[in-house]
């Protein structure tokens, strides 16, 4: 289904990407080691990424079947304690990291940006139709399978480009604005 509305159109993300899932790694695997390769679980994603992750802190030594980022991925994580919590998501433009269990891998097709898929999922309408789609009660799970059917509304590859340009610098700007709170405190 393409439906246009002015320069904005709307598909099912199945149809604007391709899904993997994360392999392998939890937080036993992590090392202390900064030469090894660097490592995301999903348990990050809620407490040390924001829209578009840079850089990576945590390391892992390389395992069999272990999957890497391609440079234009977003992670939804699988898992989580609340259908909001888990109706989020990052993109890695890094090639190279590891991507753990327990992360949904959407590797979206050359013209679907990846830090403005990241914020629209993450957000609005998108999110609210993922916080939806997660099933579970203690413990709320989200598929690729999910991830697929959502409805997804944007705009050119241009203007995905300076949406994504503007929400990251505006992560940038808090992320020092904590800094020099921090540093004052």
């Amino acid at each position: 289904m393409l439906i246009r509305t002015n320069a904005w159109e709307l598909r099912k993300l199945g149809l604007l990407a391709s899904f993997t899932k994360g392999n392998g790694y939890s937080k036993k695997d992590l090392v202390q080691d900064s030469n090894q390769t660097p490592i995301i679980l999903y348990g990050s994603l809620y407490t040390n990424y924001k829209t578009n992750i840079e850089k990576v802190d945590t390391f892992a030594r390389v395992k069999d079947k272990t999957i890497y980022s391609s440079g234009n991925d977003v992670v939804v994580p699988a898992s989580g304690e609340s259908a909001e919590d888990i109706s989020r998501a990052s993109a890695i433009l890094k090639k190279g990291i590891i991507l753990g269990g327990d992360l949904n891998i959407i590797h979206p097709l050359p013209d679907l940006n990846a830090i403005f898929l990241a914020i629209t999922i993450s957000n609005g309408t998108q999110k609210r139709e993922l916080s939806r789609r997660a099933q579970g009660k203690s413990v709320v799970h989200l598929r690729n399978q999910d991830l697929k059917q959502v409805n997804l509304l944007y705009p050119n590859l241009e203007e995905q480009q300076k949406i994504g340009s503007f929400f990251r610098h505006l992560d940038e700007l808090i992320t020092l604005h904590q800094r020099i709170e921090k540093i004052s405190s």
